[in-house]
């Protein structure tokens, strides 16, 4: 009696199916990746911003006007840029005697290109937030 060997393993064929499946596999999934990165990011500014407008708030109730140097709220520097380095944020008095004001958030390196729609966000006294569709 002949005994009969059966090799056991995988083809290329199946191989090179099995690398196609993963390559589109990953061909859908990274811009969904990147999306949410920049999303999550972009909650990085949006909350600095909000943080940063509640100091103003206070500055605005000990000094009776609001303060362009970020220095004056206790930040680093002027502009102030975000812990994870995502954006710079920066105070403008939009009228001479400084009762109301704008804070601007600028995306910074790789922020400012994966999140190209939401490069600048703006927040002001009134609540006002700008541009609305990146605040959502």
């Amino acid at each position: 009696m002949e005994r009969v060997f059966r090799v056991k393993g995988i083809t290329l064929i199946e191989l090179m199916i099995a690398v196609a499946v993963v390559g589109i596999l990953a061909a859908i999934a990274y811009p969904s990746y990147t999306n949410y990165v920049a999303k999550n990011n972009r909650t990085e500014g949006q909350r600095e911003l909000v943080r940063l407008s509640q100091m103003m708030e206070q500055y605005y109730l000990d000094h009776r006007s609001y303060t362009e140097d970020m220095t004056d709220l206790g930040m680093s520097a002027d502009p102030f840029v975000t812990e994870n380095e995502n954006y710079e944020i920066d105070a403008v008095a939009v009228t001479n005697i400084r009762t109301d004001f704008r804070l601007t958030a600028k995306a910074k390196g790789s922020q400012a290109i994966r999140d190209s729609a939401c490069k600048t966000l703006t927040l002001d006294n009134l609540g006002s937030k700008s541009p609305a569709d990146c605040w959502r």
